[in-house]
């Protein structure tokens, strides 16, 4: 397997978090760079063949089952699992193209802690976003920016990367997809040097998501307004730029 030409001594780690998506692996894992150390999966208790597609597709993967129920519980013990020096989350669904993992660890290996993937971005885009979904999001990234000084262009996108050393400033403790949103905000607490990576988010291939616009958003939206209460100000050196 050939290693990552550009980072010599670097490991990376990419957790897949899945629930019932043996069709949609077989495309996954084919977008992946093959100088990836380890892939992770997290199974969420799938009743179909998840596993043993995951497992066929590439033997050297980590199985880690889930012990509760969730996104972010699957993230949160994914990256609690990972080896590697930089962790990368990416979705089981098809909609985040493994071939752009170069341009999430490229910006981390210029300087950036946190790698955060935008769909607004120059040079981003999305297949899936519905006009609804679109108007939540802005209006969700718009209140983080005000409350907490950022200048975050897609608050609820779950393509992201970091170097693994900052996994204890995060503090991560939800369950659902509240998930990016809580990573983003308190990246920012933490004062952690955040690159926006243009990212563009394709369809779902097979099945259904489980993501609900007003469930999920109104945790999203109890997540912003709890973090103001959490006593953690973001640091005046906070960064938050568009990767070059």
């Amino acid at each position: 397997m050939n290693k990552q030409p550009f980072a010599a001594g670097v490991s990376v780690s990419v957790i897949v978090p899945a629930m019932n998506e043996a069709e949609n692996l077989p495309h996954v894992f084919a977008t992946l760079p093959d100088w990836i150390d380890e892939v992770i999966l997290v199974d969420g208790n799938s009743t179909d063949d998840t596993v043993a597609v995951a497992r066929r597709l590439r033997p050297d993967l980590r199985v880690v089952v889930q012990s509760r129920r969730g996104k972010g519980n699957a993230l949160i013990e994914g990256f609690q699992a990972a080896r590697g020096d930089i962790i990368v989350m990416i979705d089981a669904d098809g909609s985040t193209d493994g071939r752009e993992i170069h341009a999430f660890v490229s910006t981390l290996l210029n300087g950036a802690d946190f790698a955060k993937g935008s769909r607004y971005a120059p040079g981003g885009g999305s297949d899936d976003l519905s006009p609804i979904r679109s108007l939540g999001n802005k209006v969700l990234t718009g209140m983080t920016n005000l409350l907490y000084g950022t200048r975050y262009t897609d608050l609820c996108y779950g393509y992201n990367a970091f170097w693994a050393r900052h996994l204890d400033s995060l503090e991560l403790d939800c369950d659902g997809f509240e998930i990016e949103t809580l990573m983003n905000v308190r990246a920012a607490q933490a004062g952690l040097i955040i690159h926006e990576v243009p990212s563009h988010e394709r369809s779902r291939i097979h099945g259904v998501s489980n993501l609900n616009a007003v469930r999920d958003g109104w945790r999203v939206l109890k997540t912003i307004m709890r973090e103001r209460t959490r006593g953690a100000g973001v640091p005046a050196q906070t960064q938050v730029a568009l990767a070059k």
